[in-house]
């Protein structure tokens, strides 16, 4: 649960070291999980008193939002489990799904319905979901939406040995890229027509003429009682260059600090230059995942030479100055 100094700013602090950029994004997030486990703790014994605050990432593929929700979910040591709004667009049997979602946060909870009754979904490419025709042998994404709609707003679902799961307190993050979005908000933006004095503060109208907003996710697709359950909306920005750098080599768990340990443990020194990673981050552009291809292209380039460090006790050090020339070994003294 929500520990007393676990404060909105202090999970932006614990987000920083695992999450490079999407300040916005995370004050977002970090408010509304905040919100969340204190509305649990002040109304516990006051059912239906919560009136929840499910929240909705928006942003392009390998932006970070998988992540966000992962790396929350180990600060607030909750169980967390991913699922595709794809997958269950494609079975005809999608409240079972669904129920398989919530059984594997209950195994993420060691069977404690307790604590996965205080769990977090992440659903991602929810943006899949949009009112189409059916497609052969699956159901409707607005389909899916409604069979979402009351988990996502809380109710009792049975699991098997008839054990009942209620998703009253658990905090649904549904995340997509919305390819599109964009020329939506370009017509439906502007709130021009509210009239303000110098003394209003400018700051809260434009971040609401840069928000999503619900209008702008029913053109897309998406149906409003669905909308509705998503009502904290946080905006994931495409990755520049050097913010693709800084995820390989800044964060407590980036790919590269897990291999200077890996080397280490052999007795090895891994030295990596600052060109390496800018040519790995300018394929990975050209790849257009942001930070999703980083490690295949980092493990490309590692992968031959700890093929042989660790036959030669001899390697003292490994020195990499660009990815498309051959590293140098440095022996023992």
């Amino acid at each position: 649960m929500l520990a007393r100094e676990t404060t909105p700013s202090a999970i932006v602090r614990y987000l920083d070291q695992y999450v490079i950029g999407q300040e916005d994004a995370k004050k977002v997030l970090a408010v509304a999980v905040y919100s969340h486990y204190r509305k649990i703790a002040t109304f516990a014994h006051d059912k239906g008193a919560i009136a929840k605050s499910n929240v909705l990432l928006v942003g392009p593929s390998g932006t970070g939002k998988t992540l966000l929700c992962d790396t929350l979910s180990r600060l607030l040591k909750v169980p967390f489990v991913t699922a595709d709004a794809t997958s269950l667009a494609q079975t005809k049997y999608v409240n079972e799904e669904i129920e398989a979602i919530l059984q594997r946060l209950l195994d993420r909870a060691d069977g404690n319905i307790e604590n996965a009754q205080r769990g977090i979904v992440f659903i991602d490419e929810i943006d899949k979901l949009k009112a189409t025709n059916a497609q052969s042998g699956a159901i409707s994404g607005e389909s899916v939406q409604h069979a979402l709609l009351k988990i996502m707003e809380g109710s009792p679902v049975k699991l098997k040995d008839n054990q009942y799961l209620d998703t009253s307190n658990v905090l649904f993050i549904c995340g997509g890229a919305f390819v599109g979005i964009e020329s939506i908000m370009a017509k439906t933006h502007g709130f021009g027509f509210i009239a303000t004095s110098a003394d209003d503060n400018q700051n809260i109208l434009d971040r609401l003429n840069k928000r999503v907003k619900p209008t702008d996710l029913f053109e897309f697709g998406l149906i409003p009682e669905f909308t509705g359950r998503l009502p904290v909306i946080a905006n994931l920005h495409q990755l520049s260059k050097a913010m693709l750098v800084r995820i390989m080599s800044v964060p407590k768990n980036s790919i590269y600090r897990q291999y200077i340990e890996i080397f280490r443990g052999e007795g090895v020194d891994l030295r990596i230059g600052p060109k390496v990673f800018e040519q790995i981050a300018e394929i990975a552009i050209e790849y257009k995942t942001g930070a999703r291809s980083l490690r295949g292209i980092f493990e490309e380039l590692i992968t031959p030479i700890l093929y042989v460090v660790p036959d030669h006790p001899e390697i003292a050090r490994v020195e990499i100055a660009s990815l498309f020339e051959d590293p140098r070994l440095v022996g023992r003294k």
